[in-house]
């Protein structure tokens, strides 16, 4: 490592890790991509302060977890090019854009990865190679064996069941159909560069391609988003950003039935879950119970969002939009 670059230590399969890696692709910082592996597990743990990755590794040995504080400890550092667009209120939908990928896209993300035996196989497979690079085919298949014994039982901390596997399954065809018309006449979300939005979206939907259902369903039908993600791996300001003008007509109705209709409705039960104390919530969505254990870390999410929108001037705009996309009473709610 040079005395000025970073190093990421991730993984191609954390959606996580990929959306920091193409945030410093973007912003050109100087920075060494490390693969976790049973080689660099070590060096991982002498530094993490969270078992999670990415983990960003700074020059003077500065640590950083969690991709949304990493992004904003980043953009002050590096503030060009602009990350988010200059109008408050292209902004603000951007970062809850961001949020929405991080905690509802990912669910269908990691549903698809461990529900049915065909995506149990490859993934496991994958990440064992992805883990254990110079090991034989013997240990690969030991490796993949517990990963996949390990990993499909948390399928319920994304409230994947047979109960909500088809909420699950038909959030993620709407979301498709609903982006892949946005992006049809742009490159990115906001126009010609990409927002904050972008990076939390696509990472998720990256990641869907590394498992065989999903791929099909992204290789066969959607040409848009797979040319948006292959953009996204090494994205560039290309052109300008957008008014709202331009982007409503097919921005609105992503916002209005994925996030006014399904992932606040959802964030607002966890909430209201996580401050009753209990362990479990259910809420009606797409006109069927949803039920799944409640998440920490999404009820703190819901919380940054309504302080965001607390700190916006002048929200007249912003508040309209939200309010006819289904967004602005939740996010006024005080749980």
């Amino acid at each position: 490592m040079s005395d000025q670059q970073y190093v990421i230590i991730g993984s191609e399969y954390s959606p996580f890790s990929v959306k920091v890696r193409s945030y410093f692709r973007y912003k050109k910082i100087p920075h060494e991509w490390r693969p976790r592996t049973l080689e660099t597990q070590a060096e991982f743990q002498k530094y993490a302060k969270l078992p999670l990755i990415p983990l960003i590794l700074g020059p003077d040995e500065t640590v950083w977890q969690d991709s949304t504080p990493i992004i904003e400890t980043f953009e002050e550092k590096f503030p060009d090019p602009a990350l988010q667009p200059p109008s408050a209120v292209l902004g603000y939908l951007s970062c809850l854009i961001e949020d929405y990928g991080d905690e509802w896209v990912n669910k269908p993300m990691f549903h698809y990865r461990w529900w049915r035996p065909e995506d149990q196989e490859a993934v496991s497979r994958g990440l064992a190679r992805a883990v254990n690079p110079k090991g034989d085919r013997e240990a690969q298949d030991q490796l993949a064996d517990t990963i996949r014994t390990r990993m499909v039982p948390r399928l319920r901390f994304v409230g994947s069941s047979e109960k909500t596997k088809d909420v699950i399954e038909a959030s993620f065809d709407s979301l498709l159909s609903l982006l892949a018309k946005h992006l049809e006449a742009r490159k990115y979300l906001f126009g010609g560069r990409p927002s904050l939005g972008d990076f939390g979206l696509f990472a998720q939907i990256y990641c869907c391609l590394q498992q065989p259902t999903t791929a099909k369903i992204l290789k066969q039908g959607y040409p848009e988003i797979t040319d948006w993600i292959d953009r996204m791996l090494n994205p560039k300001a290309e052109q300008g950003w957008e008014d709202w003008s331009t982007l409503a007509p097919t921005l609105e109705p992503l916002i209005r039935k994925q996030i006014g209709d399904i992932y606040l409705p959802w964030s607002l039960a966890n909430e209201q879950a996580i401050l009753g104390g209990e362990d479990e919530f259910s809420l009606d969505l797409m006109d069927q119970e949803f039920s799944q254990k409640s998440v920490k870390y999404a009820a703190k999410s819901i919380h940054v969002l309504r302080s965001r929108l607390a700190d916006t001037a002048d929200r007249e705009e912003l508040d309209k939009i939200l309010d006819h996309c289904g967004c602005l009473q939740p996010l006024l709610s005080q749980s």
